[in-house]
């Protein structure tokens, strides 16, 4: 068993170093060093590399990491080329009518989405979790700073367990305080508009275009003819244009979640 966690702890405590000191010497957060000590994360190539010359270790941490990487079951065939427009990406626009997007996705909500399915192992389940939240910290944390723009049907936000569905909206809210972070959410009073049929995304790339992505139950595939890219080009302006604005969007997800704290309300919530 791979014991990077394990030896990460014991090498910045042999240091005295704290998880503050070692975040801001690598240049990451402290979640991102919190999560490599407790597994739910793997550090990227770069990043084992800039811990490695920061705890003089030569490459232990690097070879750790490696190994660790191998151990995992990657992400689904068909995402990997998703991951790489991801990455590369200036600017990254998500409609989601029923689920928070997987970028926004707390770990506890990742793994009730995941084991829902009831079509994965336990074990599949903790791998799917752990590729979600490092391509969190992949794309969300790039230095080229992307600019992200979500919108989200407001039928997504009341969706899971109560002690689950609050701090996923804790969690929204707090994203959509980043200044390249804009969260929209289409109220209920928009009724029938052009995102009732399914969920996408579309990413801009500095001198190569656009192109989108959109899933079914199985799997999902990139969308790269200029004619289809128009039409989920489309669907963004309308559905975008019933949105609300980022500041309202925010204010109703406080909303909702006060109304947890709130029986009488948490009640209303669960009739049909």
């Amino acid at each position: 068993m791979n014991n990077l966690p394990a030896r990460l702890k014991e090498l910045r405590a042999d240091r005295g170093v704290t998880q503050d000191q070692m975040a801001e010497a690598v240049q990451v957060s402290k979640s991102l060093i919190a999560a490599f000590e407790t597994a739910r994360l793997i550090p990227k190539e770069d990043t084992a590399a800039a811990i490695d010359a920061f705890l003089d270790t030569g490459d232990e941490i690097q070879e750790l990491s490696a190994e660790a990487r191998k151990d995992r079951r990657p992400a689904p065939s068909w995402f990997r080329p998703w991951q790489n427009v991801e990455e590369m990406a200036t600017i990254l626009r998500y409609f989601q009518p029923t689920l928070i997007p997987g970028l926004l996705q707390t770990e506890a909500y990742a793994r009730a989405i995941f084991a829902s399915t009831g079509m994965l192992s336990d074990d599949e389940v903790a791998d799917r979790v752990a590729n979600r939240m490092e391509r969190q910290a992949t794309i969300l944390d790039r230095a080229d700073r992307p600019t992200f723009a979500f919108i989200i049907d407001a039928a997504a936000l009341r969706y899971g367990p109560p002690e689950i569905a609050k701090d996923q909206l804790l969690h929204l809210a707090d994203a959509s305080i980043r200044s390249n972070v804009f969260v929209h959410v289409v109220p209920d009073s928009a009724g029938l508009h052009a995102g009732r049929s399914g969920s996408f995304v579309l990413a801009s790339m500095e001198g190569s275009g656009t192109v989108g992505l959109v899933e079914d139950f199985y799997e999902g595939r990139v969308i790269a003819e200029p004619t289809r890219v128009t039409g989920l080009e489309r669907a963004w302006q309308t559905i975008a244009a019933v949105a609300l604005p980022c500041d309202q969007s925010r204010n109703l997800i406080l909303r909702l979640v006060n109304d947890y704290d709130d029986p009488a309300a948490e009640l209303a919530q669960g009739q049909p």
